[in-house]
């Protein structure tokens, strides 16, 4: 899975995000996460949660997805607070979820090879080449999915879900489609083959004569 880097706000207006720590979006603790405003003052990601996500009993045992999806809203939320200028989640929009995914192309690990790389379309490529690392289409399209049901889940409205956006929706879309011509692989679902469907055999035609004429 790729892994995504901490964010940090600088005096430096023109520059809205710096990386400072690493961050993995599989591996990252909400719990132990924290992050620097501009006056100095550390900000816990944990108090970027919902009143509904910190009043859960510690003796609940979350899933996997859903303790994955709580450290995906929290990364997120970070974002929203290093954004120049800061933004607010009812202020988001789909244009700022596409910010976000392309801010994270710099921390990706998936090799996406350029049109006039030797190796463009090659699944394995025999050699080291100096194309650029990316965000994973399927870790992007989790991604969002799970930022698009933590959305609702703290209040939003289906509605006005920014990561629900039309532009959101084409944006995966033609990264998936760029990603498959440039790594030589398909992204196609594999449809389920159905067994075959025999139909019950027929008796011998002499039967048929044994059950009218008997």
């Amino acid at each position: 899975m790729d892994s995504l880097q901490g964010f940090e706000t600088t005096g430096n207006p023109s520059v809205a995000l710096t990386p400072i720590f690493p961050l993995s979006m599989t591996t990252v603790s909400a719990a132990s996460a924290a992050m620097t405003t501009t006056n100095g003052n550390p900000l816990s990601v944990s108090s970027l949660s919902s009143s509904s996500s910190s009043s859960t009993s510690p003796t609940t045992t979350l899933s996997r997805y859903e303790n994955q999806k709580r450290r995906d809203w929290n990364t997120f939320g970070q974002y929203l607070c290093n954004h120049r200028p800061p933004l607010s989640l009812s202020r988001c929009s789909g244009a700022h979820v596409l910010e976000f995914l392309r801010y994270l192309d710099q921390f990706g690990k998936t090799k996406v090879h350029t049109p006039l790389c030797p190796f463009f379309g090659h699944p394995n490529p025999p050699a080291p080449c100096p194309c650029p690392l990316r965000q994973a289409w399927g870790s992007l399209d989790a991604l969002i999915g799970r930022l698009r049901a933590a959305f609702e889940e703290h209040g939003g409205k289906p509605e006005a879900n920014p990561f629900g956006a039309r532009a959101v929706r084409l944006y995966l879309r033609e990264v998936r489609d760029s990603q498959a011509k440039a790594r030589g692989i398909s992204y196609e679902k594999k449809k389920r083959k159905r067994p075959p469907h025999n139909p019950p055999s027929l008796p011998p035609p002499n039967q048929y004569f044994s059950l009218f004429f008997h």
